[in-house]
């Protein structure tokens, strides 16, 4: 096992902002402005999602420190739950996870399209450069965790030096005014002095849904260099993330105006504006395939070791607990996974429709590891593991914050869109179900 243990303090911290950074920080702010109504809401709407993440980064360190195996994020509910929780909850959010990988790389295809030709080019363009993006990226998995660690590392530090450029418009002495709205959004809502709370509950669901995916991390945990570098890299990358968030959520506020920026579109593009007049919104599609790149290929890298952990507890076909001898890579889940993906991508935008239930499936997962974190301290799992000290001693209390701050979330999602919720909770259920009948055997826990 020691020569798969490929993974540093630098590759885990780029793991852990690819997997929260993805498209959001480029648009979901103009939707925030909207939803929180005024200036103090909006910041304090994402100063406290950014607590909350943070928050979840001491409680997935600990998780990660007495789990330090592949696919963690299934062994954790297996372990402190039973096999089929962690089947249900890890096989939608491997399918969850392919369908919004096939939608970014469509919305990347339409980026590229415009950045190539000025115009979008159609359906087929877009299927295939999204087909192209996965092949190119499945390739680079299958060379093994240092090729794809590394290519993720620097296609992170070029997303991270653009998400750097649209903080600096706070320099260039402009202000940009946007180019559309969204016809299609909700009206902007009104601070009327009563509702402050109301607004803020509702900024939350968006903010922490941006905030959202480092909990993956925890599926390197048997492939890091020494012990102690994955709980570094959460909290780490946790923190850079913040920083960024904040400040370039200023940056738009500044240059583009609060008001302007509610329901605005390319608010990221705006800021590119800000330094490079209209070339700017060429250098903006050129981030935003970058960022699908990176998005691309850190699923890959994180979805298969999932599979592998459910293989190899008997609750997903064996053949997908097949490691390659030399590579080590995933060989049958990655190319399963590839190929969801792929066929999913022939759906198009209407597969964005049916990701709005991942919003409370995340909610649910982020309580329910919270909860699975505090079973495991009261059976003493692996206890020798975690590092003693004041954040140990505090941990239950943070759980427990941690989860009634996510269930306010997940009301909230209730109260906004009861039918994604309700969409959630069905496909709890027939997952549930499909377990009962298809796994004939209980599973066998064991730490690989």
């Amino acid at each position: 096992m020691g020569s798969e243990k490929k993974l540093n303090l630098f590759d885990l911290t780029i793991i852990v902002i690819s997997l929260v950074i993805g498209m959001g920080i480029f648009k979901t702010p103009a939707s925030i402005a909207a939803k929180s109504g005024t200036e103090s809401i909006f910041y304090s709407a994402w100063l406290i999602g950014g607590v909350m993440a943070l928050v979840g980064a001491f409680i997935f360190a600990e998780i990660g420190a007495r789990l330090p195996v592949v696919g963690a994020y299934y062994k954790v509910y297996s372990y402190a739950y039973h096999p089929a929780v962690g089947f249900t909850v890890n096989a939608l959010i491997l399918i969850s996870n392919a369908a919004s990988l096939a939608v970014v790389t469509l919305i990347g295809a339409e980026y590229c399209s415009d950045l190539l030709f000025g115009m979008q080019k159609g359906f087929v363009f877009n299927v295939g450069l999204s087909v192209l993006a996965v092949g190119i990226f499945f390739v680079v998995n299958l060379l093994g965790l240092r090729t794809s660690s590394r290519t993720q590392n620097i296609l992170m530090v070029v997303k991270v030096g653009l998400i750097l450029i649209l903080i600096s418009a706070l320099f260039a002495g402009k202000m940009v005014v946007p180019h559309g709205y969204n016809t299609d959004a909700d009206p902007a809502r009104i601070f009327d002095g009563t509702n402050g709370l109301l607004l803020l509950v509702i900024s939350m669901v968006a903010v922490s849904f941006t905030y959202g995916g480092y909990q993956q991390t925890i599926n390197f945990g048997g492939e890091v260099n020494k012990a102690g570098t994955l709980q570094k890299g959460i909290l780490v990358g946790i923190i850079i993330v913040i920083l960024l968030y904040m400040t370039v959520n200023y940056a738009y506020v500044q240059v583009i105006g609060f008001n302007n920026m509610k329901n605005a579109t390319s608010i990221g593009a705006l800021l590119f504006e800000a330094w490079f007049g209209k070339i700017g919104g060429k250098i903006f599609d050129f981030a935003m395939f970058i960022s699908v790149l990176a998005y691309v290929n850190i699923l890959l890298m994180s979805n298969p070791r999932v599979m592998y952990a459910m293989a190899k507890d008997g609750v997903f076909p064996k053949m997908f607990a097949y490691k390659h001898p030399k590579t080590s890579a995933f060989v049958p889940a990655l190319v399963a996974f590839s190929l969801v993906t792929v066929a999913v991508t022939f759906f198009g935008k209407g597969v964005d429709n049916i990701l709005g239930f991942s919003i409370f499936l995340d909610s649910l997962g982020f309580i329910t590891c919270a909860l699975a974190l505090l079973i495991l301290r009261k059976r003493q799992f692996n206890h020798q593991l975690v590092q003693p000290g004041l954040l140990a001693r505090l941990m239950p209390m943070l759980c427990v914050l941690f989860i009634v701050a996510y269930g306010v979330v997940a009301t909230a999602v209730v109260i906004d869109n009861w039918q994604a919720a309700l969409t959630g909770v069905v496909l709890l259920l027939v997952f549930v179900a499909l377990y009962a009948v298809f796994v004939q055997q209980p599973a066998k826990e064991k730490l690989d």
